[in-house]
C-alpha cells in the first residue's frame, strides 16, 4: 500500500499489475526472484523491490505534497526504521500467530497477546510525536505515509481493543489517513493481472 500511496501522490505514470502471491506470475519472479510485492520495473529495466525504496524513488521524481520536505529526512527515516523493525516484527506475529509455531508454542492466542504488547509499546512512542498533527510536523510526510498502513493493520486486527486505548492523537491520525481521498484511491480493488492482458 505504501508504494501505491507514493506512486499515486507523485503522479508518475505507471502500470499497476495486481497479482496473487498464491500464484505468482513468472514475469514477476523474473523481475524479482524474492517473490514478494511490491516490484517496480523501470523503463530501462532497473528493478526496485522494496516499498520504501519505491516511495523514495517516486517522490524523487515528483513530490507535490512535500512529503520529503517535512523536517529532516533523517528524522523521518528514524521513525520508519522503528516501524519496519521492532513494530513490524511484532505486528506480523500478532496478526498471524499461527505462522510462527516455533515461537508461539502451544498457545497461539497468548503469543499473539504478547506480541500485541510489544507492538503497542512502539505505538505509544508515536503519541507525543503527533502533537502537531503528524509524525514530523504540521503536515503529512514520508514517515506518516510509510507508517500508517502498518498501524492500520495493527488497529484492524482487534478494532475494539485498539479503540479502547488511550491514544487519542494516534487514533485521530489514523482516522484522518483512512478518510483521505488518497487512501480511498489506492485501496480500490483491481482484477488480477494476466500475462495476456494489454
Amino acid at each position: 500500500m505504501r508504494a501505491r500511496l507514493a506512486l499515486a501522490v507523485s503522479g508518475v505514470a505507471h502500470e499497476l499489475r495486481e497479482v496473487s502471491l498464491k500464484s505468482k506470475p513468472a514475469e514477476m519472479l523474473a523481475a524479482s526472484p524474492k517473490g514478494t510485492v511490491p516490484v517496480l520495473v523501470l523503463p530501462g529495466g532497473q528493478v526496485i523491490d522494496e516499498s520504501l525504496d519505491i516511495m523514495r524513488w517516486a517522490l524523487g521524481q515528483n513530490d507535490p505534497a512535500g512529503w520529503l520536505t517535512v523536517g529532516s529526512l533523517d528524522n523521518m527515516l528514524t521513525v520508519i526504521a522503528g516501524n519496519d523493525g521492532s513494530f513490524k516484527h511484532a505486528l506480523d506475529r500478532y496478526k498471524y500467530p499461527n505462522r510462527y509455531p516455533l515461537e508461539s508454542g502451544s498457545d497461539a492466542k497468548a503469543f499473539a497477546r504478547t506480541q500485541r504488547v510489544e507492538a503497542a509499546s512502539w505505538l505509544q512512542t508515536l503519541e507525543p510525536r503527533l502533537r502537531q498533527g503528524w509524525l514530523c510536523g504540521h503536515q503529512a510526510s514520508l514517515a506518516d505515509m510509510a507508517t500508517a498502513p502498518f498501524v492500520r493493520q495493527f488497529a484492524h486486527t482487534d478494532a475494539p481493543w485498539f479503540a479502547e486505548q488511550t491514544w487519542p492523537m494516534l487514533q485521530a491520525w489514523l482516522a484522518r489517513f483512512e478518510a483521505s481521498a488518497l487512501f480511498e484511491a489506492v485501496m480500490g480493488k483491481h482484477e488480477l493481472w494476466q500475462p495476456v492482458d494489454a
